[in-house]
């Protein structure tokens, strides 16, 4: 199926949608959201920032979900979850400030230096 041919305004789609919306919703209110057609898999993207540390959390709130409407509802619709830009940011600062064998976990002390 080609992404062009996917009709993000189907009924069926915009409520697999907004239910998914509702269920990140419930944990995270400020969540934000954007659809978008995608093409690997082709079909409709709902991207999603969330101002969390692991955006596994996020996925992990709506898998089983996702995964019925996209095996037993037949429908093409992935989830894209992300961390606000300034939060990305942010760690890089921190990972740049960090010495290199801190970020190893190796202790110098121990390598006899």
């Amino acid at each position: 199926m080609n992404a062009e041919h996917i009709d993000q305004v189907e009924p069926k789609i915009q409520a697999a949608l907004s239910e998914l919306k509702d269920l990140i919703r419930q944990r995270w209110p400020e969540a934000s959201f954007e659809v978008s057609q995608g093409e690997d898999p082709d079909g409709v993207y709902l991207g999603t920032t969330v101002d969390i540390d692991d955006t596994d959390q996020a996925m992990d709130a709506i898998i089983d979900r996702l995964l019925y409407i996209q095996v037993e509802e037949h429908l093409p619709v992935s989830v894209i979850p992300v961390r606000p830009t300034h939060r990305v940011i942010e760690e890089m600062r921190t990972r740049a400030k960090t010495p290199p064998w801190q970020k190893s976990g190796v202790d110098p002390a121990t390598l006899g230096l």
